[in-house]
């Protein structure tokens, strides 16, 4: 049955594309940390060139429908096995060959 709840299409498919994102973004976000560790109070003028870079790399993943269709499936498994077994499986972190 694939038919989703209201709390799992707005709040955990999301939280999936969230988290992956950010993974895939890794780079970014890490540079964007690293800036803001760097300067302190200043953070908000002097990293905007990383923090602009983060968010289009964030948002491009947000808005690809095909991402969101990944992640759907993703929950739909994780939901699958979860009602097969009663056994909640933590989510495994998703790595990217570079």
């Amino acid at each position: 049955n694939s038919k989703l709840r209201h709390v799992e299409k707005d709040v955990l498919i999301p939280q999936i594309m969230r988290d992956r994102a950010k993974e895939l973004c890794s780079d970014k976000v890490q540079a964007f940390t690293k800036c803001c560790q760097d300067t302190g109070v200043l953070m908000v003028v002097k990293c905007r060139q990383e923090n602009a870079a983060l968010k289009d790399c964030l948002v491009g993943y947000y808005s690809d429908p095909s991402f969101y269709e990944e992640c759907k499936a993703e929950y739909l498994k994780q939901r699958e096995e979860y009602r097969a077994t009663g056994i909640k499986k933590k989510r495994q972190k998703f790595t990217q060959n570079v």
